[in-house]
């Protein structure tokens, strides 16, 4: 196991080198430049500030640069925030994001592994069907749809919870609950169909035959089993969580990451752009290494050699 997280954590070397080739050179192929603007500058001024930059030099020089400045932590100034650096934004913004995103996620397993569970259990039951639709419910309707309705009902209505913001246990209810119930969604509808195949198997009408309670068939064997598809998914999903959470930070007023992600293209603000993106490269290839280690523990049967 050790052996294949080093030989996984060195393969991710390169990947993570070919995703900032990549934005690097996506970035610098948009028109433009970061310092055009709607009343444009005097043209002494912005080629000071592109010789302030570096942006004056080739543009493979200015990739080895940022390369070698970022494997030594630093990730630049930002261009449009230029009071501030990346590392400053990323330090202060990216772990509101990365809470939002665990919750989200918390409430994602939380509702749909067991709406999936009840759901096969019950399979063409009325309770199977009220269960997939409320999935089919969650994965219809838009963050940008439930944010709005959730804030109506429960801050403007019930009076319950506060609208927006972002600092205590209430404020972040409506948030995670929003972004994760598209999740939870896709879980359910996930977690239902591995155990429907997984119920069917030899091994658990082999368990019920020796007499095993219906409660440990269904936790201690299918559940366990059926769980390996959803895990899967559980990696990838928890960084499309935390790197989109643009919507929900925009309107519950939250000081996340996201915000800075977007308008850093649209700015053409490249070292925002570049450390952001090697930050969520990093969480994804975390996340999927993550899930691979948990195979093992989930089903004794899978080792890597």
């Amino acid at each position: 196991m050790i052996n294949f997280v080093i030989r996984r954590i060195l393969w991710s070397i390169p990947v993570l080198l070919i995703i900032s080739l990549v934005t690097f050179g996506l970035g610098h192929a948009i028109p433009g430049g970061p310092f055009d603007k709607e009343k444009p500058l005097p043209a002494e001024i912005i080629a000071n500030l592109e010789a302030y930059y570096g942006l004056d030099d080739p543009l493979w020089k200015q990739y080895t640069d940022y390369l070698w400045n970022a494997l030594h932590g630093d990730f630049g100034p930002s261009y449009s925030s230029r009071s501030r650096t990346v590392n400053d934004i990323i330090s202060t913004h990216f772990p509101v994001s990365a809470q939002l995103g665990v919750l989200a996620l918390i409430v994602a397993m939380v509702v749909g592994i067991p709406l999936g569970m009840i759901s096969a259990l019950k399979q063409n039951s009325f309770i199977d069907y009220f269960c997939m639709f409320l999935a089919l419910l969650g994965v219809s309707v838009p963050a940008m749809t439930l944010g709005p309705l959730l804030i109506w009902f429960f801050a403007l209505k019930l009076h319950i919870l506060p609208v927006a913001r972002w600092g205590t246990w209430q404020q972040a209810i409506l948030p995670a609950v929003t972004l994760g119930i598209g999740s939870a969604a896709l879980l359910a509808r996930l977690t239902r169909a591995s155990m429907l195949q997984v119920i069917r198997e030899d091994y658990i009408r082999t368990a019920r035959a020796k007499g095993v309670s219906e409660k440990n068939v269904t936790i201690h064997h299918a559940l366990k089993n059926a769980l390996i598809p959803v895990v899967t998914v559980i990696g990838p999903m928890f960084a499309a969580l935390v790197t989109g959470s643009l919507i929900v930070e925009q309107i519950f007023a939250i000081p996340g990451c996201g915000k800075y992600f977007v308008t850093s293209i649209t700015n053409r603000d490249y070292p925002v752009v570049l450390g952001i993106m090697l930050l969520y490269a990093v969480i994804i290839i975390a996340a999927n290494l993550l899930v691979d280690i948990t195979y093992s523990w989930i089903d004794p049967r899978i080792r890597y050699t």
